[in-house]
């Protein structure tokens, strides 16, 4: 049986973290990581915890690309992050286009939640992970995705 893989949607606020199930079928949202003012690259010791307690060995950050295609500050923060998680960890890590996922995860939130719902800004970043690691999981069987990023 494969091990799991985790879903980084990545923010200099929260970080949103979703999880595979051990066939790399589906996404499901896991938890939100609140980011505390100068944590440096973020909540790495947090995800490597997560990878060790949810036998995960790949992990998927989400990549801020830009549409225009030049480099973003919030993109060399993921960058940097992700280093730190391949330092901190056995596991594989992959930056992934995340374009859109938070927009598509708000839009879930409108549509199906109530109006307490709709303002958990931890929520929408819960989500946004899910969307993104349903994307990479589908783009692994050979389904039709945005891809990865060329970093």
């Amino acid at each position: 049986m494969q091990r799991r893989v985790l879903g980084i949607d990545f923010g200099t606020r929260r970080v949103g973290v979703a999880l595979s199930d051990p066939l790399r079928f589906l996404a499901r949202r896991l938890v939100t990581i609140d980011r505390v003012r100068g944590d440096g690259e973020g909540p790495v010791s947090e995800i490597a915890a997560l990878c060790a307690e949810h036998d995960v060995d790949t992990i998927v950050v989400g990549f801020p690309a830009r549409t225009d295609g030049r480099d973003s500050e919030t993109g060399a923060l993921a960058s940097a992050f992700a280093d730190a998680l391949r330092q901190a960890s056995d596991c594989r890590v992959e930056l992934y286009d995340e374009r859109y996922t938070s927009v598509l995860a708000s839009r879930v939130i409108v549509e199906t939640a109530s109006k307490k719902k709709k303002k958990d800004k931890s929520l929408v970043d819960r989500i946004a992970a899910e969307i993104l690691l349903q994307d990479w999981l589908d783009r692994e069987r050979g389904g039709l995705t945005a891809g990865p990023c060329g970093s």
